[in-house]
């Protein structure tokens, strides 16, 4: 019954048919787009994690190079850390964000950079002068591949979350709406091709219909032709046999009496 209902509901056309199987190209195009986003995220995913692996690792050796540093310049000129706060006023050490564009996916980038001159040239200058510029670089170091870190960091957490995204899509049309739409297509055609026989068997049941109906009639008017002749033939046999003839025959000179009709 329900099928009854749904072939009652939707009527299928030639037009439906060309609509859905438009339906159905465009989503194979989607699905090969995606496809491909999500392998190039996933490209770039890879190189970030072994970026950032190679960041941890730098970072490490990096933070053990800057503490040993400044061990060595407390050892030497003691606790500098009220110098430098006297001293800086303004950060030289600043941070500007760019963006990337990843195959359609903006990824934040942070970019370090150094401006203005160097504040903590005097610091330290009567003892280990060197040793804090020494210190200080390793810092700068560290910093930076803080900052790298940092940037690889958030691209890694967009990515993860893009490329999850797109997968759930690409998942979505290539199990879900692809199916779907070639059942339906499938459906179409079936519903066509039935409706085909059934004009089909139409056209022939017509068809034959009017066979029958030119039979009938010829039949009729053979019939009729055939009941007029009789009546001819009756109204001639009834002629023949009048009377009158005979007796004309008599006045003509003809006796024989005999003689049958």
């Amino acid at each position: 019954m329900s099928g009854t209902n749904n072939r009652l509901a939707v009527f299928p056309t030639r037009m439906t048919l060309s609509v859905m199987k438009q339906k159905l190209k465009g989503a194979q195009t989607g699905h090969s787009l995606l496809k491909r986003k999500s392998e190039a995220l996933t490209k770039r995913f890879r190189e970030i994690v072994k970026k950032i692996d190679d960041a941890k690792r730098l970072m490490g050796r990096v933070m053990q190079v800057a503490s040993f540093s400044l061990a060595e310049v407390t050892y030497i000129t003691g606790d500098i850390g009220y110098q430098v706060q006297e001293s800086v006023k303004n950060a030289q050490f600043r941070v500007r964000a760019k963006q990337e564009n990843v195959s359609g996916v903006m990824l934040p980038a942070f970019e370090s950079y150094q401006e203005g001159t160097n504040a903590n040239e005097l610091t330290g200058l009567g003892r280990g002068g060197q040793q804090v510029q020494k210190c200080k670089d390793t810092y700068i170091k560290a910093v930076e591949t803080l900052v790298e870190l940092a940037s690889l960091q958030t691209a890694f957490v967009i990515l993860d979350e893009v490329i999850k995204l797109t997968n759930r899509r690409v998942n979505a049309i290539e199990h879900i709406i692809i199916p779907r739409y070639e059942n339906t297509i499938k459906f179409i055609i079936s519903e066509l091709d039935e409706q085909d026989r059934e004009e089909f068997f139409r056209l022939k049941k017509v068809q034959g219909k009017k066979k029958e109906a030119a039979a009938r009639d010829t039949l009729e008017r053979e019939a009729r032709q055939a009941e007029e002749g009789m009546q001819a033939t009756k109204v001639g046999s009834s002629t023949v046999a009048d009377p009158s003839f005979a007796d004309s025959g008599d006045l003509l000179g003809d006796g024989d009496e005999d003689v049958i009709f």
